[in-house]
């Protein structure tokens, strides 16, 4: 355990995607608005989540990644799992400085949510894996911009349509033209993030490419 700098690079990474996911899903029920948009507020850890994939994509390989994505899946289930028992567990009356109303008002989000939140997560995470890898077989080291923007730019289309249809639009919290601009919103901030953060996935790339290759010239 640790004996690899590999082994301490992607502990440092999954630790970074999986607490960024899971802040994001339990972030995702408050609903901000920028001028006449409106969009959910769990899009600012995403682009950390971007980030890490892609660079755990380039060191770890595509089943890296998978493996990843549903164990973050799973904690994210536990998360909710655990806040739905404390939302049913009673505060104590006049000692608890948050009642139940006011914790319920802010952890407890509908299993609508929930549900979209998950299926959104897995299904992009699935389809960024796929279209990366794609472009790194025809690629192979070469042109990272292109497999690092090309796997957000339509896994996240993906990602902000499902979670706002299923937990917004679906059981019908925001009407459809709402859900459209939030999502098309939501997608391009996204975007435009990920395009911000092109120079932090090739500077994020030499600094373990380097790190790791301290251990290969000591051999």
């Amino acid at each position: 355990m640790f004996k690899t700098k590999k082994e301490i690079v992607f502990v440092i990474l999954a630790g970074i995607f999986i607490t960024n996911a899971v802040v994001a899903e339990l972030i995702g029920g408050k609903l901000i608005q920028i001028g006449p948009f409106v969009m959910s507020i769990g899009i600012l850890p995403w682009p950390v989540v971007f980030l890490t994939t892609d660079l755990i994509n380039e060191y770890f390989g595509e089943k890296g990644v998978k493996k990843l994505s549903f164990i973050t899946a799973c904690l994210i289930a536990y998360a909710f799992l655990i806040l739905f028992m404390a939302i049913v567990i009673p505060a104590a009356k006049g000692i608890s400085p948050v009642n139940d109303e006011q914790f319920q008002a802010v952890f407890g989000q509908s299993m609508w949510i929930i549900v979209g939140s998950l299926i959104a997560f897995m299904a992009s995470q699935l389809i960024d894996v796929w279209i990366f890898w794609f472009f790194k077989r025809r690629t192979g080291e070469k042109k990272i911009w292109l497999r690092t923007t090309g796997s957000t730019v339509i896994s996240q289309l993906f990602d902000s349509f499902i979670v706002l249809g299923i937990a917004f639009w679906l059981p019908g919290k925001i009407d459809f033209d709402t859900f459209l601009s939030s999502a098309l919103i939501g997608y391009t901030f996204k975007l435009s993030i990920a395009i911000l953060l092109t120079p932090l996935i090739y500077a994020g790339h030499h600094l373990i490419k380097k790190y790791l290759d301290e251990d290969s010239h000591k051999d």
